[in-house]
């Protein structure tokens, strides 16, 4: 990449943008300057202030076309290709295009964001007073001209016609790229000394006026356009890597060639994400994660078609992802997209049913991407089992918190051979995962995937609401508004004592539907399960034989017992965690005592935030 740094005058900027030379790549925003912004950049250019550099983008790069579009409010045709793209200036220019020519009308907004048409007028009085008085002399009118008030009923000022104009000594700003209708209107204003002090003194400065330019060349690439457009827009929302894309494949010709349209990336996401829309699980999907698992085929496949010594990398980074084509995409799309339900799918038979109490968003894109890569196979009794042990150790061994774009590669590469059994050589998700005892003492909020794990193996393993007498599924879970609630209430939990660490971890929880907890209240499990036994209409055994599907000490309840209701619950959930990962927990805390792994726990620096959500009950 090069570049030059060049200074153009604002007449030629305005007369590209009008022919079409200067554009706008697609991935731009929309225009959205309000007015009083617009009548200060005025201002600036008539004060001959500098306003600040632009960069443009060379066209013709065969490996990198971006889909232009107009300069909005240039009247430039739709069918020319420009010589230049503006990466960074689309506000001020296009504001200076719509003042100084276009239909002398600027597409604006009020200072609450309300769409508005207006037109910019100075005096020419007052702005041949001194440097200091261009401000008061720049003005901003509706589009027909009027500025009215009490609610239109009255006209302020009416500068709707030029004789109107020539009367108030006003010239519109659109013609001062204009000379001879320039100079025709002033001479009808003033005298002759005033007229050429506003065109020595204002207007003849303004068509001089410059603005630096920061030129890059045609051969720079999409990520140095991407980083390039990062550091200078540090006002504005950062450019994403499908707002990249997006462009780029509307820019791709033989898609066009082939059917007579652009590629919209967009629409193509949006279709997308309507076939997301029937499993809640997928509802946070964002389109750089689908991004992302194409990006893991394509790159496996170069991979593994390569003959070189060091072939290239599997990858979802983001300058891999800034570097796929169409072609790859659309090659990939379709059964990415069904890797994508069948993970949702699978998500579900773990019981994971919606985003609230999803581990890992992330981690559905190895998921989908291993499904793609397994075909059929994943569906088969033995792979599901390997799929579930490394997908639990991921989640419990707290596997997808950080770097996840290394472990994408390394799973999509591991993954595939040791579930479908053509190597026992573990992947290193699963080998490296490990849960030790003491965690569940500090897993007590959502921000924990491991927390969010948990939970969903209790309900996997057959919970039962209390009252409902149902076992929570995709459709129960919600018409029961399920949550995971504490067994012994906080409130009695505080009153006597208990350690924090004890009464508000995961060990104390468990999954139950709104109005059981509502029943259960604030007071001790003795005193509720007999409300609980009064709405169930159930006897005090078949209460007991519900709460052992929760893993939970009946005894123990009945009795107040925290110490031996939490024992058992201790056990009972690192027995899950054990079954889910296919290897042991360490447990080397499991004959110490409760305030010694309290002390542990609290020292471990893991989240101990208050749940999100939780009723405190």
């Amino acid at each position: 990449m090069s570049f030059e740094t060049p200074q153009f005058q604002l007449a030629e900027y305005v007369k590209w943008a009008r022919d079409g030379k200067l554009q706008l790549p697609d991935f731009q925003r929309e225009y959205k300057w309000d007015d009083e912004r617009v009548r200060q950049l005025i201002v600036t250019v008539l004060r001959g202030h500098p306003m600040g550099i632009v960069m443009l983008l060379q066209t013709g790069n065969e490996q990198v076309r971006f889909k232009p579009k107009p300069i909005a409010g240039s009247g430039a045709p739709r069918d020319v290709t420009p010589e230049w793209l503006l990466l960074d200036g689309q506000q001020r220019l296009t504001s200076l295009t719509q003042a100084f020519s276009g239909e002398r009308v600027v597409a604006t907004r009020d200072v609450r964001g309300k769409l508005m048409d207006r037109r910019y007028f100075v005096d020419v009085r007052v702005s041949v007073e001194g440097d200091a008085r261009i401000d008061d002399a720049v003005i901003s009118l509706p589009a027909d001209g009027i500025e009215r008030t009490n609610f239109g009923r009255e006209v302020k000022i009416d500068l709707s016609t030029p004789e109107k104009q020539v009367a108030a000594g006003m010239v519109p700003v659109s013609l001062f790229l204009d000379t001879f209708a320039l100079f025709e209107h002033v001479r009808r204003i003033a005298g002759r000394d005033a007229g050429d002090a506003f065109i020595n003194e204002v207007v003849q400065p303004t068509s001089a006026y410059r603005i630096p330019a920061i030129s890059l060349d045609r051969r720079t690439s999409k990520a140095a356009v991407a980083t390039v457009f990062e550091k200078v827009n540090t006002g504005g929302v950062p450019l994403t890597v499908f707002e990249l894309l997006t462009s780029t494949f509307a820019g791709d010709a033989e898609y066009f060639e082939e059917h007579g349209k652009d590629f919209r990336l967009k629409d193509d996401w949006a279709d997308i994400e309507r076939s997301f829309a029937q499993y809640p699980v997928l509802a946070d999907t964002r389109s750089v994660e689908f991004l992302q698992g194409v990006s893991l085929l394509e790159t496996l496949r170069r991979n593994r078609e390569s003959t070189a010594q060091r072939p290239p990398a599997v990858s979802a980074k983001r300058e891999d992802l800034l570097k796929l084509e169409l072609p790859s995409y659309l090659a990939w799309r379709d059964k990415l997209r069904k890797g994508f339900l069948w993970a949702a799918r699978f998500l579900v038979d773990q019981c994971v049913f919606d985003t609230r109490f999803l581990p890992y968003s992330t981690q559905i894109v190895p998921l989908a991407v291993v499904r793609v890569l397994l075909g059929d196979q994943a569906d088969s009794h033995g792979v599901q089992a390997r799929l579930r042990r490394w997908y639990w150790s991921g989640v419990l061994g707290e596997k997808y918190g950080s770097s996840t774009e290394t472990r994408f590669a390394r799973d999509v590469e591991q993954v595939p051979g040791w579930a479908s059994g053509e190597t026992e050589v573990l992947p290193l998700t699963v080998a490296d995962a490990t849960f030790n005892e003491w965690r569940l003492y500090t897993l007590r909020s959502r921000n924990s995937a491991a927390y969010k794990g948990i939970y969903a193996l209790q309900v996997a393993k057959g919970a039962v609401d209390w009252i409902a007498n149902h076992r929570f599924d995709l459709q129960t879970h919600k018409d029961l508004a399920t949550d995971i609630h504490h067994v012994f209430p906080k409130a009695w939990a505080v009153e006597h004592g208990i350690e924090l660490e004890q009464y508000d971890s995961i060990v104390n929880k468990t999954p139950l539907a709104a109005r059981t907890n509502r029943a259960i209240g604030g007071v001790a499990p003795s005193q509720y399960l007999t409300r609980v036994e009064r709405e169930s209409r159930l006897s005090r055994a078949e209460v007991d034989e519900l709460l052992i599907t929760h893993g939970l000490d009946a005894a123990a309840m009945r009795a107040d017992d925290f110490e031996a209701h939490f024992a058992y619950r201790r056990e009972y959930l690192l027995k899950l965690v054990e079954e889910a990962m296919g290897s042991p927990v360490q447990r080397e805390i499991t004959t110490a005592t409760n305030s010694a792994v309290v002390a542990k726990a609290a020292g471990a620096g893991f989240d101990l935030d208050d749940e999100i959500g939780d009723t405190g009950d």
